[in-house]
């Protein structure tokens, strides 16, 4: 009876190998990808929110930092965006509703950090945005940028004090994701 040879021993080694580095990857890939599509869809379930609240109300709610405008709660439902808000689906984001511009510019955002913290926030972009955005985009990723969705059309962007040519990630309905 032959044994194994030291060098089929490390072949065999070396595509297991392979193979869980191949799967984690893969993995981490779909996870990434599932971020992004409950994110948008958390972020039309939003907007629909907003849109009903100014039906019954008139007037779109006023800017609110990092929080749920007072009065959508109901058109959001018993969902998980309503128990979970303002935590966004990727890890250490947050959704922030944004009324701007005298209410020209009205749109629900995600932020990845805290206000100034350009470092964690240009990690968190490339790490969850990779292959959505391109790497330009995610090089100049600062505390100002995030992924935002239009509700009502004005000068959208990624924060207020900025130009819309602001890093960012605009996303809709339309996005292909």
């Amino acid at each position: 009876m032959r044994g194994f040879t030291f060098i089929e021993i490390m072949i065999v080694l070396l595509i297991m190998g392979l193979l869980i580095v191949g799967y984690t990857y893969m993995s981490s890939s779909r996870k990434d990808r599932a971020y992004a599509l409950r994110a948008q869809g958390e972020l039309i379930t939003m907007a629909n929110a907003i849109k009903l609240y100014v039906q019954e109300n008139n007037v779109y709610p006023a800017d609110v930092n990092r929080g749920l405008p007072p009065g959508i709660e109901k058109f959001l439902g018993s969902g998980e965006i309503n128990s979970s808000w303002p935590n966004a689906p990727w890890p250490g984001s947050v959704y922030d509703y944004e009324n701007w511009d005298s209410g020209d510019t009205i749109q629900v955002s995600i932020r990845f950090c805290v206000a100034g913290d350009n470092a964690t926030c240009k990690a968190s972009a490339k790490k969850f945005l990779k292959g959505l955005v391109a790497d330009s985009v995610l090089n100049a990723w600062d505390a100002k940028s995030s992924v935002y969705y239009c509700i009502k059309e004005g000068a959208c962007r990624s924060h207020s004090d900025n130009p819309v040519t602001h890093p960012g990630f605009q996303i809709d309905a339309n996005t292909a994701i």
